[in-house]
């Protein structure tokens, strides 16, 4: 089975002491990213970990593909566990700085402990160096890249940094590599900050080789000459699919369809941008680089979850305010879905909905914990009492756009996800709208019969992510061509995310959490069978725990 190579290098931040491990046996089992990040994570993380403090660990680890030239592998991965789920989390980045990742030689790089100092992080194929960087304090995103390149020549494509969020530990504080990509869900940014981390650089010329089939070249022929609305709307392209279904959340998810929808849709992306944009080594190129020069906006986006986050859910139906909005996460370092429905939130209990100068003043108030941004930083799970609104998450994630009240197996996926209600976890999503042929469609109506399904896209998922593989290859790949590039049967290959699933539900289970945690704020048909069909395919017990022996 192909996996990925190298040592994992711990960075001790109290010592500022660095240290190597051969981790062969973990990248054979699990194959890299995100499966190899929780492995090790699990192994190394104390379960009673206060995810602010030392004894966290952030690990970040890329695949065996991502020294290749085939499309749809330009990701990394990041795991700790939560400052806002509370439970072990992974998320991953497009952009470029995977190649450099690779580069250094290491398969994997852990950072514990807490520095004295606000540092950067140099990691190279030649050693590491602990720079520290108080003039960096409160900077933003762009203002440290500025200072990494002017200072350093090092590009935004070679590191990962935090912003004010991160360094003022709001619990959905993001990572941001290549400027305006994100390590986005689960405050993994904010877990950085904690630890005194404001960027860390990567650079060498030690990637490990791969050899892959023809397969390789294939997908990226067809992913270069298909033909995709991606290409030209990225994922807001099914905003008006779900506008027409009912399953637009909008006005803090009181309301499911949006009468402003026309100005932040698909096509309203499409007229603001201006180039393409890609990821490395990706032919796809479905990235949104957007601007306005009237009032001289340039962003990256919006995606289809930030429209609706900073679009219909506040009331905002003009698309150069996201765009705007979406800019400002980006400066900050925010995760910009969370930072849309918090502020979403606000607004409800203050009836202000669409009041765009404001919800700009909101974003760098929470980034900076300034007045009821302290408040706000703390995530919906924390403040909803207090601003007297309902609380929309699972396990403490706000909810992403895919509305599970319509797209019933969807809201299985959310309730059941070990990350909370995030849409990445099984893109149960595609199959019910459908986005994918209709004889592979599910009907969105009715949870009985769809455990089996979700456990699928949970397992294939948690491949895609430790392979690392984009999400959005579905059309591009089959059974037949992940056999091929990580030469092993698909079932195999299907376990490794199986086991993935497990040990991150396993970890959480030592943290508390059960079949109480596996809950929505709105009702689905035949929920609780459900859930038992689905702790019952996984071998779990009826509370939503895993027992020693279903242990990899």
């Amino acid at each position: 089975m192909l996996h990925s190579d190298g040592p994992l290098l711990t960075v001790d931040l109290s010592a500022q002491s660095v240290r190597e491990s051969d981790i062969t046996d973990v990248q054979e089992q699990y194959l890299g990213g995100r499966g190899v990040g929780t492995r090790l994570a699990y192994e190394r993380i104390p379960f009673d970990v206060d995810p602010l403090g030392p004894e966290n660990r952030i690990v970040l680890t890329t695949g065996p593909l991502q020294t290749s030239s085939m499309s749809f592998t330009g990701r990394m991965n990041a795991t700790a566990v939560s400052p806002l789920t509370n439970g072990l989390c992974s998320s991953n980045a497009g952009g470029f700085v995977s190649r450099h990742f690779a580069a250094t030689g290491y398969g994997a790089v852990e950072f514990t402990g807490v520095a004295d100092d606000l540092l950067v992080v140099h990691l190279t194929d030649e050693g590491v160096e602990f720079e520290p960087v108080s003039n960096l304090s409160g900077a933003t995103v762009s203002e440290t890249v500025d200072y990494l390149e002017t200072e350093h020549g090092i590009t935004a494509d070679q590191t990962a940094i935090i912003g004010p969020a991160g360094e003022n530990e709001v619990r959905f504080a993001s990572i941001m590599t290549s400027a305006e990509r994100a390590f986005g869900r689960g405050g993994l940014g904010t877990v950085l900050g904690s630890k005194r981390v404001k960027a860390v650089t990567f650079d060498g010329d030690s990637a490990p080789t791969v050899e892959l089939p023809a397969t390789a070249m294939d997908v990226h022929r067809e992913a270069a000459t298909s033909d995709h609305i991606m290409k030209r709307q990225g994922t807001v392209a099914v905003m008006d699919l779900a506008n027409e279904l009912d399953g637009l959340p909008s006005y803090y998810f009181s309301e499911q369809q949006f009468d402003g929808v026309d100005g932040i849709n698909g096509d309203a992306v499409e007229k603001k941008k201006y180039k393409k944009g890609t990821c490395s080594s990706c032919a796809f190129a479905c990235k949104l680089p957007t601007r306005d020069d009237e009032r001289g906006v340039v962003t990256e986006g919006p995606e289809f979850e930030v429209a609706m986050a900073f679009g219909s859910n506040v009331g905002v139906d003009d698309i150069v305010d996201v765009m705007k909005s979406n800019k400002l996460c980006d400066e900050y370092g925010l995760d910009a879905i969370s930072a849309g429905n918090t502020i979403a939130a606000y607004l409800a209990s203050e009836t202000a909905f669409g009041d765009r100068e404001r919800i700009w003043d909101l974003v760098e108030q929470i980034a900076r914990r300034e007045g009821v941004g302290d408040v706000l930083a703390e995530g919906i799970d924390r403040v909803h009492e207090e601003l007297g609104v309902e609380n929309w998450s699972v396990k403490a994630m706000d909810f992403a756009a895919h509305e599970g009240r319509v797209l019933h197996g969807q809201g299985l996926s959310y309730a059941v996800s070990n990350r909370g209600a995030d849409h990445m976890y099984t893109t149960f999503y595609s199959l019910e709208y459908p986005l994918v042929p209709k004889e592979q469609g599910l009907e969105p109506e009715g949870t009985l019969g769809k455990a089996s399904h979700v456990i699928e896209r949970e397992n294939l998922m948690a491949l895609n992510d430790s392979g690392v593989v984009c999400k959005f290859s579905r059309d591009f790949m089959s059974p037949e061509r992940y056999e091929a590039l990580f030469d092993a049967d698909f079932e195999e290959l299907l376990a490794v995310g199986s086991r993935t699933v497990t040990l991150e539900r396993h970890f959480n289970n030592q943290r508390g959490f059960d079949r109480s945690d596996d809950r929505l704020p709105y009702d689905l048909p035949d929920f609780e069978a459900a859930l038992d069909e689905y702790y019952e395919a996984r071998g779990w017990t009826d509370d939503g725990v895993v027992p020693d022996a279903a242990l990899p």
